[in-house]
């Protein structure tokens, strides 16, 4: 990772915060989308003081990908906390019950003023590639919001009426202008929130290689057939280094390809291939309790394990 502060903050996400401050008086509630595997790092800041007097509800998306473990004691932490998979669909459904239960006293209210059955208004809010209209196109019922694996797909806001009793306001993922804790740029690049092309992707491979060698060794070393022990005081280069050697790949005359090992470790990381992993650990969590978590042996198998030394892939 380049060691200057990273700032990414594209025109449309000066826009996102206009339109967030002037439709948040036509909705009764924020929903607010984290990423399960870095739920500290993908919090905007800014979402909290644009959105600070309206009731709030924040879903952990991607949580099959996010180590399970990790998940349950984020959500033990929030009262107003649930994971989500919109791929599975799993946990969507307990979304709209809690929205209503959150909404409760306001909800009573309309009822009094004969406004029984009126439908709850919320605002979907979050990074870049969190999930949101995905998530919006779950609790919709079908394809209403364009959907794609990269950052910056939805670029203006979007209602969408739903079965449950709520209308969705879609908005485009917004960042905040600069990152000045490294760590954090780092792990929202490891998840795609910012776009590939503007980093360094063998630095960026070499502080995935860091952290996951530091935070789930065990996990690390299964899927790259490495030996833990032997590179214990290993520089970040280093470890990607062992895994090209170990993958086969080699540019002419012998020379490790170390970009294309990044590559390969951030396409398997993001496609939860080397394991499910939560970088921002939950509070109180030991970083031993993580490094030594095994591997499931269940997913190994479905997957079909690591790849031989020399391996092409």
């Amino acid at each position: 990772m380049p060691s200057q502060t990273i700032q990414w903050f594209p025109g449309h996400m000066a826009k996102t915060r206009r339109l967030i401050t002037e439709n948040l008086g036509s909705v009764d509630i924020v929903i607010e989308l984290l990423d399960a595997r870095i739920p500290a790092s993908s919090k905007n800041p800014e979402i909290d003081r644009l959105t600070e007097h309206k009731p709030r509800l924040t879903v952990l998306t991607k949580a099959s990908l996010a180590d399970p473990q990790e998940t349950e004691k984020w959500i033990a932490s929030d009262g107003r906390m649930l994971a989500v998979d919109t791929v599975t669909g799993e946990g969507v459904k307990a979304i709209a019950p809690t929205v209503k239960k959150i909404l409760a006293d306001k909800l009573k209210k309309y009822e009094e003023k004969g406004m029984k059955g009126r439908a709850v208004r919320a605002m979907i809010v979050g990074i870049p590639n969190v999930g949101k209209s995905s998530l919006v196109n779950r609790l919709g019922g079908g394809k209403k919001a364009k959907v794609e694996n990269r950052p910056g797909v939805t670029l203006t806001k979007q209602w969408v009426t739903t079965s449950v009793g709520i209308e969705l306001l879609d908005m485009p993922g917004v960042l905040w202008p600069r990152f000045d804790d490294r760590t954090t740029g780092e792990r929202l690049a490891f998840t795609g929130a910012i776009r590939d092309a503007i980093l360094d992707t063998e630095a960026l491979g070499c502080a995935l290689c860091r952290d996951l060698y530091r935070e789930y060794r065990t996990l690390f070393c299964t899927r790259y057939k490495l030996d833990a022990d032997a590179l214990e005081g290993a520089t970040p280069y280093e470890l990607l280094s062992a895994v090209a050697r170990k993958r086969g790949f080699l540019l002419s005359g012998g020379e490790l390809n170390t970009e294309r090992a990044a590559e390969m470790v951030l396409d398997e990381f993001r496609e939860a291939k080397i394991g499910r992993i939560t970088l921002d650990p939950a509070p109180e969590v030991r970083r031993e309790e993580r490094a030594e978590r095994a591997p499931d042996p269940a997913e190994a198998e479905k997957d079909g394990g690591a790849p031989d030394a020399g391996s092409d892939v």
